[in-house]
């Protein structure tokens, strides 16, 4: 129910901010079912309230009469009075009577509502109440419960209770059947009409109807959860949200979406959301009354008030009301929990709230946004604001799948918007996004082809871009672009608009929400025009995890959990040539990579938040030997932040949705965005398993490759590939000084061609060298990229006192750094004998004074002088961000 009869708002004055914000802490409840048997009645319940109703009258002790004809804010039918033919007690019973008022009253029918406001108010705890319910078409009875003091604010920011509540019993439904539902639900969020609201109907068994007989019906209330019962079977339970954190504790997601509030912060003075225990975390009263009519019960069922079920008054009986305190823990109201299997469970009686999900600050992570590019972004729905029409998607000769809008009489603006209220696709969710860290470089663009001019020749196409739900907006005309123009019917026209152009104009990039493209409000009316290619974005490279391909990330080791053994490096095909096998004995265990310190990787936990909407994690597998259980089922996990967040996910999870066929290699791909959305903290992936279910894998061997975490949306790399079956173009295999020709051998199936090197008597250095004029610009990759490239020694130099080199120079050596290869991220000593992989972060040639916008030699050498009698080969060498 809506309650607008009592409006009273009481935010106590020495309520402080700390008190208001620190309620919280997480959503999980400490029920422990160890140690409560559901078929067992709980005992440690203490009565501490109860009216049994076996008294002569209504004990005004205990309750107030409400006096008002409001129609609790809901259009009710009648006057609440304290008439004792409306409200009296018979036979040990409390009744209230809703009967047709006298002819010229201020509305139809009379009845009561009665609270104990001020004289019996509570928090925490179990409330019950036994009653008879009414029936008829446009009855509502309720037992429900109210904020004493509207701490949070107006209605319904403080919270309401609805223990029970029934409409329309007896009545007809739609389906044929007969109105038996009853109701538990709360109430809470945005101030009306805003408001947000959750709960769960329940039918008793046996079709029975609560309007023939007594039923009990209760809630237990303890800190951050609610239970909803009807003669003792818990039906539905409501617990408060409980917001998932990254690994830089920020606000990603919820982990469950429940109830929320919002209340002006005491010390900034900001209206904030918060997802916290609040508002039911403070004293509430008690209120039965029985409402005629109104906007639930008369759109439902036989609509309407049905008149005869009035006509001779009808009747809510109450034999009793009773208050419990939890004795275990009073003041949270915890450990008395009466529950059973399910209660906790979405598929069964656990109720999803509307809580909006908390938007995460700036990560600072430059990430670009694709609107519309053929297919609609389900986060970013086409909208006709105000005109009634429908945006569709339509085949265009030029561009194929574009946006079509119409503007008609009535006035209007189209566009894109992510706003929760707008977006209907199951998929989708409101996602301002946040523009801040492309500014220097990006843009909003979007390409438009008038097809139908608007009537009026003098409307003025505009761009007008929203932020903050349209706290900031800017609104300029499309011939402001960076390509000047305005539109022209039939012609296909693109405009860009520098994002800090926008920005200069007031627009907070930080959460932009809405993009719309239109003629002028009022002007547009005949207007028809297709949109596509909508995108905030700016040329940039995305963060790429590489596990193996061709090689084991040394930074990222192939793993064995828990049976002992080592994953080997293998042939295999022509196609895949060395992969990594994983075999698994009679131990229990999972397999996969891992970049764990203890477990021999480097501490390099993957952050793939610039890639959450559209990255991948990809693997190929294959099975060689299935497990010797039939019953196995294959499964991936991933773990974040040393196991402060995982998922595990059966393989037919992926988008392929298929099952490992043993002897085939296979392709599997698994959605960033839906780890994420399934608990998975992105920001620092430190684990990555692929294995046959725990005890269930024995006798399983099985190969993986092109193992990584990437973009596939993303544009080729900007980088370099100086050797890969041969040199890069305008490039050479050098020998700078020792009057040798470096050559291309062949070397194992892995491989297959590599540069060779051989030293002689005459001091040298080798490597590769670009022509003149040639440079490499490797600005682009700066921020993740490096030089690597593998190596094996075939013969050692002469010298024991050697010191394998690396050397990078650029400009003509105007700048150059030389580091030894025990320098690289691998930390290796050289070996004889096997390949080896060497990597250098371009940051860290940057930081030593590399200019790295000119590169045009790379050496790899043993030290100058001492390298006599040295033969090496170099492979797959490469200047990019992997």
């Amino acid at each position: 129910m809506k309650k607008t009869a009592i409006q009273t708002t009481s935010v106590l004055a020495l309520f402080s901010a700390t008190m208001l914000v620190g309620c919280g802490g997480g959503a999980k409840t400490t029920t422990d079912l160890t140690k409560v048997d559901p078929a067992v009645a709980v005992s440690d319940w203490k009565m501490v309230w109860n009216d049994e109703f076996d008294s002569t009258s209504i004990d005004d002790r205990k309750w107030t009469h409400e006096l008002n004809c409001d129609g609790g804010g809901n259009n009710e039918a009648q006057c609440y009075t304290d008439s004792a033919e409306n409200s009296f007690i018979a036979e040990g019973k409390l009744n209230i009577v809703a009967k047709p008022a006298p002819e010229g009253a201020a509305k139809p029918y009379t009845s009561a509502r009665l609270n104990s406001r001020y004289k019996a108010d509570f928090k925490y705890g179990r409330f019950e109440m036994s009653a008879k319910l009414p029936s008829g078409q446009g009855s509502w009875p309720a037992f429900w419960m109210m904020p004493t003091d509207e701490v949070y604010g107006g209605w319904p920011r403080s919270g309401e209770i609805d223990i029970l509540e029934a409409v329309n019993l007896k009545a007809a439904t739609n389906d044929g059947g007969i109105e038996a539902n009853v109701h538990g639900t709360l109430h809470y969020g945005r101030e009306w009409p805003n408001n947000a609201s959750s709960g769960k109907a329940y039918s008793l068994p046996d079709n029975i109807n609560p309007a023939d007989g007594f039923h009990t019906y209760a809630i237990e209330w303890q800190e951050g959860e609610i239970r909803w019962y009807v003669d003792n079977y818990l039906y539905a339970t409501q617990r408060k949200s409980q917001v998932r954190y990254n690994s830089k504790d920020e606000a990603v997601g919820l982990a469950h979406k429940g109830w929320f509030t919002e209340y002006f912060d005491q010390t900034s003075g900001e209206l904030k959301t918060f997802w916290t225990n609040a508002p039911f975390d403070q004293k509430f009263y008690l209120i039965l009354n029985f409402a005629v009519g109104g906007n639930w019960p008369a759109n439902v069922n036989e609509l309407g008030i049905d008149s005869a079920a009035f006509a001779n008054g009808q009747a809510f009986q109450i034999d009793y009301v009773r208050v419990y305190e939890c004795a275990i823990d009073p003041n949270t109201g915890k450990g008395c929990e009466t529950v059973r299997a399910g209660y906790d469970k979405l598929t069964d009686g656990l109720v999803e709230g509307a809580a909006p999900v908390p938007a995460p600050p700036s990560s600072g992570i430059p990430q670009n946004l694709t609107i519309f590019d053929g297919v609609l972004n389900p986060n970013w729905p086409a909208w006709d604001c105000c005109g009634g029409s429908t945006p569709a998607v339509v085949s265009d000769a030029e561009r194929g799948d574009v946006m079509h809008f119409t503007v008609g009489a009535q006035p209007t603006v189209n566009g894109f918007i992510s706003r929760g209220e707008f977006i209907t696709d199951p998929n989708g969710k409101a996602s301002p996004f946040d523009a801040s860290p492309i500014i220097d470089n990006g843009s909003i663009s979007f390409a438009v082809k008038v097809t139908s001019a608007p009537n009026n020749p003098d409307a003025t196409w505009l761009m007008k871009v929203e932020s903050i739900g349209g706290a900031t907006a800017i609104e300029i005309p499309l011939s402001t672009s960076s390509e000047g123009l305005s539109p022209v019917v039939g012609q296909w026209q693109t405009y860009t608009f520098p994002l800090q152009a926008v920005a200069d104009l007031g627009l907070d990039i930080s959460s932009i929400d809405a993009i719309m493209i239109f003629p002028a409000w009022g002007t547009g009316e005949g207007a028809q025009y297709l949109v596509d290619d909508v995108q905030i974005s700016q040329e940039m490279n995305y963060p790429e995890l590489v596990l193996f391909e061709d090689a084991m990330n040394p930074q990222w080791p192939m793993w064995d959990c828990c049976g002992g053994s080592t994953p080997t490096e293998e042939m295999d095909d022509a196609d895949h040539g060395l992969v990594a096998e994983f075999a698994i004995g009679a131990q229990p265990t999972v397999m996969g990579f891992i970049t764990r310190p203890a477990n021999g990787g480097a501490d390099k936990p993957f952050d793939a938040s610039a890639i959450l909407d559209s990255g991948v994690l990809r693997f190929d597998l294959k099975v060689v030997n299935a497990p010797g259980n039939p019953d196995s089922s294959w499964l991936i996990k991933l773990e974040s932040d040393n196991g402060a967040s995982a998922v595990e996910w059966p393989i037919t999870n992926s988008v392929e949705g298929i099952t490992p066929t043993t002897g085939q290699w296979q392709t599997y791909n698994f959605k960033i965005a839906d780890l994420a959305n399934a608990g998975l903290d992105v920001s620092a992936i430190d684990v990555i398993m692929i294995f046959p279910a725990w005890g269930t894998g024995e006798g399983a061997v099985y190969r993986v490759d092109n193992a990584k975490i990437f973009n596939p949306d993303a544009k080729p790399a900007s980088g370099l590939t100086l050797f890969k079956d041969t040199v890069a173009d305008k490039w050479s295999i050098w020998d700078c000084c020792g009057g040798s020709t470096p050559t291309q051998e062949t070397d194992d199936d892995a491989h297959g061609p590599v540069a060779e090197y051989k030293i002689g008597s005459q001091p040298t250095v080798m490597g590769f060298f670009a022509e003149d004029g040639v440079y490499h610009d490797a600005s682009a990759d700066l921020a993740n990229g490096v030089v690597r490239f593998e190596m094996k020694v075939v013969d050692a130099p002469n010298s024991p006192d050697a010191i394998w080199t690396f050397k990078i120079e650029a400009g003509d050596a105007s700048s150059a750094v030389e580091l030894p290869l025990s320098a690289s991220s691998e930390g290796q000593p050289v070996k004889t004998g096997q390949w080896q992989t060497f990597t250098f972060p371009l940051q860290t040639l940057y930081d030593a004074g590399l200019d790295i916008s000119a590169i045009d030699v790379v050496m790899v050498f043993p030290s100058w002088g001492a390298g006599e009698g040295a033969v090496y080969r170099i492979d797959n060498a490469i200047i990019a961000t992997p």
